[in-house]
């Protein structure tokens, strides 16, 4: 006797959504966030401009990872850069590194080193605007 499996139909869309993740990068989470808080639901060109001009040392790594997620796109699934739009961007605290600096009469003082892991969706709007004049 033949086991037959029911599967899913596969959803008829393309894949409408690309990732980038950044684990463990070298900035406080709260640093990250007063940055991310500037260019969530923005698209990825005004993005880039914002980012090159924003005069704080975590913008670089954020550059970085939303050019990758761009990359990612255009590459993986044939999207337009000039259609993506930044739809989720998450800060979440990742490891603190811990060290001891001597100071006077033999007393130390703690150093932590923070890091935090990044997040960022691009999303193609092209794809929901087709939809809408559709109906």
């Amino acid at each position: 006797m033949l086991n037959i499996i029911n599967r899913k139909k596969k959803d008829s869309r393309p894949y409408t959504q690309a990732y980038a993740f950044g684990d463990n990068i070298r900035m406080s989470a709260n640093k990250a966030r007063r940055i991310i808080d500037q260019i969530r639901g923005r698209s990825y060109e005004e993005t880039l401009m914002i980012l090159e001009l924003m005069p704080y040392r975590g913008c670089y790594p954020i550059f970085q990872l939303v050019y990758s997620a761009a990359a990612n796109a255009s590459h993986n699934q044939g999207l337009e850069k000039k259609n993506l739009v930044i739809t989720q961007a998450e800060v979440n605290e990742s490891t603190t590194a811990k060290k001891f600096k001597p100071r006077a009469r033999g007393r130390s003082y703690s150093i932590k080193r923070r890091t935090c892991n990044i997040t960022i969706v691009l999303t193609d709007v092209s794809l929901f605007e087709e939809i809408l004049k559709e109906k």
